[in-house]
């Protein structure tokens, strides 16, 4: 039977790498659809989770999870020789970048390297991890090929974006289209085949790797310059006088040529804040300077910090001093009802606050503790004594549940809304103010 056969039969063993918030939900999509699912991760709390068919990911039902290992279609391991077990093998590591916003593609190139000491012929590989266009060509494939099987002959190599947005009720793996780009038409056709049975959605191909890269940092450089964007004229509209989100909402009637963005403290998540900046990297080879690109960077980079300069201007009103003001905030995760730390404004909100020497609690439904920079923090209890205790409230995660906004605005001094989650309470509105 080829590989192509095993594919389209649901007879293939498909390996994925990396056990986070991406893959996991992929390869319970994968076991779900009949394929037998090995998952691989260095971690071996996550290993142990798994196989004990205990869920950790918001966007993975726990009853299905436990079904699939209980049937043996779904399992992990730390053990990289089992690879040599997979017909198909999907690459779903972390692609960071570092302090100055250059790539760190070492996971990438780490499970390459583990991939290739286990590559066989007839076997499937597909990078999922988002990365600069040339990454699956320049990067993978070299270190795949140096076993001196050849692509599109002895093996398949494609790449296939990642697309997940954590706490979105509408769309999930399942039903979210797919974009799939193999190095050739044999690589594409293998790929197509394995997301097709997996998913209920459309499965579009592109002529390369490349033009599959490019779509998700397209994509995501979309949602960075307009998230800059209304950070900029929710600035602007501030210094006015002027509510943005009554401006947003107006805006948003027109049944054509525009597209709501909201702003807020910051920008957060393993996508937005990252991936665009994989292009202006690669950008520098072609000799091209994205200014664009480094701009909305830069305007959203700044939001933490005026978010704490308007806080301050509101304790001033109301003659208190920033140094020794005991400020709660309130949502420490990057977005509402996702409990996912990575990238949160909130941390850099909370920075801000420490360096003008404020005395920071916080309260989140989803995070119980935490420690960032070194530094544990600590939930606190809502309770009406510790909000009539504060000196101010800061809103800067949209939870719709978990949280009493109408307990907290009626007893906390005054509630600085960078998220506008308030909007829907009539009750002291002269105490709420809003970014």
């Amino acid at each position: 039977m080829t590989l192509y056969e095993k594919i389209k039969e649901r007879k293939a063993k498909v390996g994925v790498i990396g056990f986070g918030y991406v893959c996991l939900p992929l390869a319970v999509e994968k076991a779900k659809a009949g394929y037998t699912v090995l998952g691989f991760d260095i971690q071996p709390k996550k290993v142990e989770m798994v196989n004990s068919g205990i869920n950790y990911i918001g966007d993975v039902v726990d009853e299905e999870l436990k079904d699939l290992v209980k049937n043996g279609k779904l399992s992990a391991t730390t053990d990289f020789d089992r690879l040599a077990e997979c017909d198909v093998v999907a690459i779903c590591v972390p692609t960071p970048i570092d302090e100055h916003k250059v790539p760190d593609l070492s996971y990438v190139e780490s499970t390459a390297k583990e991939i290739a000491k286990r590559l066989h012929k007839n076997m499937l590989v597909v990078l999922e991890s988002t990365t600069y266009p040339g990454t699956t060509e320049e990067v993978v494939l070299p270190l795949l090929e140096e076993t001196g099987l050849k692509v599109g002959k002895d093996f398949y190599l494609a790449f296939s974006p990642e697309r997940v947005d954590p706490g979105n009720r509408r769309y999930k793996t399942k039903n979210t289209p797919k974009v799939v780009g193999g190095v050739t038409e044999e690589c594409t056709k293998h790929a197509k085949a394995l997301y097709e049975n997996v998913l209920d959605a459309p499965v579009f191909v592109v002529s390369s790797p490349r033009a599959a890269e490019m779509t998700k940092i397209l994509e995501n450089t979309f949602r960075i310059v307009n998230i800059a964007l209304i950070n900029e004229m929710a600035i602007v509209a501030s210094r006015m006088g002027i509510n943005i989100w009554e401006v947003v909402e107006a805006a948003a009637t027109k049944p054509f040529g525009f597209m709501p963005f909201y702003p807020g403290p910051g920008v957060g998540g393993h996508c937005i804040p990252i991936d665009p900046f994989y292009l202006t990297y690669k950008a520098r080879e072609y000799d091209w300077h994205t200014r664009l690109i480094e701009m909305a960077g830069e305007i959203n980079d700044f939001m933490p910090e005026y978010v704490v300069q308007r806080l301050q201007d509101i304790l001033n009103e109301r003659k208190k001093a920033m140094n020794g003001a005991k400020i709660l905030v309130i949502g420490v995760t990057y977005k509402g009802d996702v409990a996912d730390l990575r990238e949160s404004p909130a941390l850099k909100v909370i920075e801000n606050l420490e360096k003008k020497k404020a005395e920071v609690l916080y309260f989140d439904p989803l995070i119980e503790s935490f420690t960032h920079k070194g530094k544990e923090y600590k939930r606190v209890n809502l309770t009406k004594e510790l909000l009539e205790n504060v000196d101010g409230v800061i809103i800067t995660t949209a939870h719709k549940n978990g949280v009493d906004y109408e307990f907290i605005i009626k007893h906390a001094p005054f509630v600085y809304d960078t998220k506008n989650i308030t909007k829907d309470i009539k009750e002291s509105r002269d105490k709420i103010y809003l970014l």
